[in-house]
């Protein structure tokens, strides 16, 4: 039966394990607990092929503990039933450690169907998952368990595996392969952390060489193609990059922009690309340049008319003039803490000088008494337009950018004339 490489060459020693040095070196936290032998619950977070299945399957070997393994998408209540039928009996004598890969499909009854066997210690919790812990697993698992992070592994790191997976497949031929200059480095580069995916692409060459002696450095571009990118429009690395995008622009780097627009294209979210750019020119270029909400819309109008791939050229526009464009968020931080009002339940009626002018003569006190900016001078009067309830409340402050300092002299200029 075919066995895939990456997993027969899964490391069996912490020190075997590529990557992972800030929990898994000589004084990292992980590796501390391990060799003291008092394993607890944890919960290992972080992106395919950077180890999690590896490092649970070298603690349960350290332990006496017997390792079972669910994955939470096929997986079900019954068998985690049957995991604690074997509790207390000759086939589990030191307990189970439970590897239970993408916990975050687990429903909330079906992971609290192991907090009692968890918290008396019979079972050892290994949970994996993909996305954040802190949104997807239940509160009563994570209080229960300590959450270690698994990094993509480094284009460094992952050369080290891919040498080793070229040096074994050669030991199996009777004509080794040899790689090209930049073949190692190149399968590395393109495997975006994945180490399984490095060593997929190895076996992948491996089985394409044929008769031919060596590994082009083309063949490697062509089975890396696109593999670097990590991209999941439900998980994390969307949101990622997102945030990636909208923080450059609003800290004006267009260069770190442009990286993050380039990685949303290439994964074809074109919306999304287009939501963050029309969102930056108001929260965060806002009244400091007003004309880039107009400029940013008709870019993105243009690049929704002309799709992928030629919607890269109006978006970058638009990247590199909110990247560059100076900044204010004086309206955004306004609206917040008025809606943080409203929200919270200050609102009061509205002034009967603001009301509906149908309302006059209708059994109120007094006519309306509304004066109309417009016959006074500079078009403005002094009168109360809060409810009396926040009467006084100062929502907006002039940005120190030019466009409202200059509003700001304008106005002290007319109030303090009327």
């Amino acid at each position: 039966m075919y066995k895939p490489l990456a997993d027969e060459i899964r490391p069996t020693t912490l020190e075997d394990v590529v990557g992972q040095r800030h929990i898994l070196g000589e004084n990292g936290m992980l590796r501390r607990i391990v060799e003291s032998g008092q394993i607890p619950n944890m919960i290992f977070y972080g992106p395919s092929g950077t180890g999690k299945t590896t490092v649970a399957r070298i603690i349960a070997e350290r332990t006496n503990r017997s390792l079972r393994k669910l994955n939470a998408t096929t997986a079900g209540i019954a068998d985690v039933k049957r995991i604690i039928d074997e509790l207390d009996t000759f086939l589990t004598p030191g307990g189970v450690l439970l590897y239970l890969d993408e916990i975050q499909y687990f429903n909330k009854k079906q992971q609290q169907s192991l907090l009692e066997f968890i918290e008396d210690g019979r079972i050892t919790l290994i949970a994996s998952t993909t996305e954040n812990p802190y949104f997807y697993v239940f509160n009563a698992i994570l209080s229960r368990s300590t959450v270690f992070e698994f990094k993509p592994v480094t284009p460094a790191d992952a050369e080290r595996a891919v040498r080793r997976a070229v040096k074994i497949l050669n030991a199996r031929r009777e004509t080794p392969l040899r790689p090209a200059e930049g073949v190692t480095a190149r399968i590395a580069s393109g495997c975006g952390g994945d180490v399984r995916k490095a060593i997929n692409a190895v076996e992948l060459l491996f089985s394409a060489a044929r008769d031919r002696n060596s590994i082009s450095l083309e063949d490697a571009e062509a089975i890396s193609q696109r593999s670097a990118m990590r991209y999941d429009r439900e998980g994390d690395d969307h949101y990622d990059i997102l945030s990636g995008l909208m923080k450059s622009l609003r800290g004006s780097d267009p260069d770190a922009a442009l990286h993050y627009l380039a990685r949303l294209l290439e994964a074809g979210d074109l919306i999304g690309a287009c939501r963050r750019l029309l969102c930056s020119a108001s929260e965060d270029v806002g009244l400091a340049w007003p004309q880039a909400v107009p400029i940013v819309k008709s870019c993105v109008d243009s690049a929704l008319q002309l799709g992928l791939p030629e919607a890269q050229l109006p978006l970058a526009e638009a990247a590199v003039l909110l990247a560059t464009a100076p900044k204010s968020n004086s309206s955004a931080a306004a609206i917040g803490k008025a809606w943080g009002d409203v929200k919270a339940g200050k609102t009061g009626g509205v002034p009967r000088e603001l009301q509906n002018a149908h309302a006059d003569g209708t059994g109120f006190e007094r006519e309306q008494g509304y004066k109309y900016p417009h016959d006074y001078p500079g078009h403005w009067v002094r009168q109360q337009n809060l409810p009396d309830e926040l009467r006084g409340v100062k929502y907006y402050e002039y940005g120190d950018n030019k466009t409202e300092q200059a509003a700001k002299s304008y106005w002290e200029r007319i109030k303090g004339q009327a």
